[in-house]
C-alpha cells in the first residue's frame, strides 16, 4: 500500500514536472483570447505606437506576441460623464485609430468580425483584433448608431459604464441609490437588447446594475457575456457577480471573463495600498487622495507589494468554475484599464504563466483551452448567424 502511494506521488510529480517544462509549448498551441483590454484609450488614441515595445502601459504588439495572445478584444471606451455628447464620434475615432494600427502592421494584426475570421487569422499567425464597445452612451440612444458600430466590427456592447443611461442603470449608481425606483432597462433598453440579439452582437453585463442584469436575462434570446468581472463571494465589490447572478448566468449559457484588477481580486488591496502609502510618505502623506492616486505615487517595489497575490486570480477561477462549470469561465484582463495588476501578471506578455499555474493545479489541457479562449469563441459563435 505504501509502495503504491509512493508510486502515485512520483507519477503525479513527474506529470507536474512535464507540465512545468512544456507549458510554453502548450500555451502557444492554445487559442488565447483576452476579452477586454483598454489599450485604445490608454495608448493608441493618445498617439503611442504600440507596433513596437513601449515602456508604459500593459500592452503592445511585441508583448501580445510574447504572451501568445491570438485574439485581443480592444475596448472602445468613453467616460459617460465627460461624453454626454459626441460619444458616438469618440467611439468612431477610436476605431479609426485601431484601423490605422492594423494598416501599419498588415503582417502582424488583422480585424476580425466573426468567429470564422478568428480561426482564419489564427492560422495565419497574426493577432486577431476584435472590437468591444464599453458603454452604451456611445450609441447615443440610437439603434442606427448601434448598427453602424456593428458594421465597423463591434461584437459586444457593455451596456453601461459607471453612470446611468436613459435606458439602463449601472452597478456603480444602483449601489448608491438603494430603494430607489426606475432601475434596470426601460422599453428603449429592451429594444436595444432585442436588436443586439438580431445582429449577433453580444450583450456584455460587466458594469451593469443588478436590475439591468436580470432584465437582460429575461429578455435576451442569446447567451450573454460578462467580459471583465469576478466573484463577489470572494471579493464583495459591486463590479463582481454574486452567487445568484452566477446561477442566472449559467442558466443563460453565458460566460464571465476574469478581471485582473487587484481591487476586484483581493478585498485587502485598498487597505494594503493605504498602509504602504502612509508608511512610505509618513508626515508628507495626503490622506485625501484616492487609492488609485496613492498607488500611483508608490515606488515600483511597493506597488508590487500592494498588488494582489497571483493566487487570488486562481481562487476566483476555481470559484467560478465550481459555480458555473468549466464551459462558462474566460479571460477579460482589463489591462490598460486598471492601475494595479496581480503579481506575476504584470502585462500581456505574462499569459503563459496563467496557463502554467492552471495546469499545475490539475486542470486538464482541454479545460485550460476552454478558459483561455474556447469559451469566449463559443459564445461569440452562439450569438452569430442572425437576421440583420
Amino acid at each position: 500500500m505504501k509502495k503504491q502511494l509512493v508510486l502515485s506521488i512520483t507519477a503525479a510529480f513527474m506529470s507536474l514536472s512535464a507540465y512545468a517544462q512544456d507549458y510554453k509549448k502548450i500555451h502557444q498551441a492554445l487559442l488565447v483570447i483576452d476579452g477586454h483590454n483598454d489599450v485604445l484609450i490608454e495608448s493608441i488614441l493618445p498617439g503611442k505606437d504600440i507596433s513596437n515595445r513601449i515602456k508604459s502601459g500593459h500592452t503592445d504588439l511585441p508583448r501580445l506576441k510574447e504572451g501568445g495572445v491570438d485574439v485581443q478584444v480592444f475596448a472602445v471606451w468613453s467616460d459617460d460623464k465627460k461624453y454626454q455628447k459626441n460619444a458616438f464620434k469618440h467611439a468612431n475615432d477610436q476605431i479609426d485609430a485601431l484601423e490605422a494600427l492594423i494598416k501599419k502592421n498588415p503582417t502582424k494584426i488583422e480585424l476580425a468580425k466573426s468567429s470564422a475570421d478568428i480561426e482564419r487569422i489564427q492560422k495565419s499567425g497574426k493577432i486577431a483584433a476584435l472590437i468591444g464597445i464599453e458603454g452604451g452612451n456611445m450609441i447615443e440612444g440610437s439603434i442606427p448608431n448601434l448598427e453602424k458600430l456593428y458594421e465597423r466590427g463591434a461584437r459586444y456592447l457593455t451596456l453601461t459604464w459607471n453612470y446611468n443611461l436613459p435606458w439602463a442603470t449601472a452597478a456603480a449608481i444602483e449601489i448608491k441609490t438603494k430603494g430607489s425606483k426606475n432601475k434596470g432597462l426601460n422599453e428603449q433598453g429592451e429594444a436595444i437588447i432585442k436588436r443586439m440579439n438580431e445582429l449577433g452582437m453580444m450583450v456584455d453585463l460587466s458594469h451593469a446594475g443588478k436590475q439591468t442584469f436580470y432584465d437582460v436575462m429575461r429578455i435576451s434570446s442569446k447567451p450573454v457575456l460578462v467580459s471583465h468581472s469576478n466573484a463577489a463571494a470572494l471579493t464583495p465589490h459591486y463590479r463582481n457577480l454574486d452567487d445568484k447572478q452566477l446561477e442566472a448566468l449559467k442558466e443563460n449559457g453565458g460566460v464571465i471573463g476574469i478581471n485582473f484588477y487587484s481591487e476586484f481580486l483581493d478585498s485587502k488591496y485598498r487597505s494594503r495600498v493605504k498602509r504602504l502609502y502612509k508608511s512610505h510618505f509618513k508626515e508628507a502623506a495626503d490622506n485625501k487622495l484616492s487609492v488609485d492616486k496613492m498607488y500611483s505615487k508608490l515606488p515600483k517595489a511597493l506597488k508590487h507589494k500592494a498588488d494582489a497575490p497571483f493566487e487570488t486570480v486562481l481562487k476566483h477561477i476555481d470559484y467560478l468554475v465550481s459555480k458555473l462549470g468549466i464551459d462558462h469561465v474566460a479571460i477579460g484582463s482589463d489591462f490598460d484599464g486598471i492601475t494595479s495588476a496581480p503579481q506575476q501578471l504584470e502585462d500581456v506578455s505574462k499569459f503563459p504563466i496563467l496557463t502554467q499555474a492552471l495546469l499545475e493545479k490539475g486542470y486538464s489541457q482541454a479545460d485550460v483551452a476552454k478558459i483561455m479562449g474556447l469559451n469566449f469563441l463559443r459564445i461569440l459563435k452562439e450569438n452569430e448567424n442572425n437576421k440583420k
